[in-house]
């Protein structure tokens, strides 16, 4: 069952907060300690919190002494590679909404031609209140729906040319309902 959809806000009352701190450590542990069972890698965690006066060390303090040695070994480039901090994963996150803002924009503005182009071939709609923009987004529309027309009738006659011959190609295929003796057949 999926679960519903977590709500990123602060929790204003403490012992709220506290119980939700601890059952969200408790659980990034435990698939930190699946990634490192099941995938046979090197996991570490250190996590502070207001609670405690030592930050918790997963798995021990010498297996994150460990990967940070690894970690520390690697280029500097590589080590950058996929690091995040709260500001560059934010700026990810308002690039991708951008481009979901546009792209649902374009297909706004694809139905509203749609409409247009529909109430118009029913006789409904006058277009003397259309900007040059407008005419171009229209004529943008059409030229593309002409071009999958186009597109969909070639693969179709592509298709019934490739039928005929695939049949008479086949052994003991039966081209008309004639067939001959020995699984060859005639083609009328």
């Amino acid at each position: 069952m999926a679960r519903k959809k977590l709500n990123l806000a602060y929790i204003y009352n403490p012992s709220a907060r506290k119980g939700t701190f601890k059952k969200r450590r408790k659980g990034l542990l435990k698939k930190l300690s699946n990634l490192t069972t099941f995938c046979c890698i090197d996991t570490c965690a250190i996590i502070y919190s207001p609670y405690e006066a030592q930050p918790k060390l997963f798995p021990s303090a010498a297996g994150v002494h460990h990967v940070l040695v690894r970690f520390r070994k690697t280029p500097e480039m590589e080590q950058r590679k996929k690091m995040l901090n709260q500001e560059g994963l934010l700026s990810q996150r308002i690039a991708k909404s951008i481009e979901q803002l546009k792209r649902q924009r374009n297909d706004n503005r694809e139905w509203e031609l749609r409409q247009v182009i529909f109430q118009s071939l029913a006789g409904n709609t006058c277009l003397q209140g259309f900007s040059v923009k407008d005419f171009n987004d229209l004529r943008w529309l059409i030229d593309r729906n002409l071009y999958d027309i186009h597109k969909c009738k070639d693969r179709i006659i592509h298709n019934k040319m490739l039928v005929p011959l695939a049949a008479a190609a086949a052994p003991g295929a039966v081209a008309d309902g004639k067939q001959t003796r020995g699984g060859e057949s005639t083609i009328c």
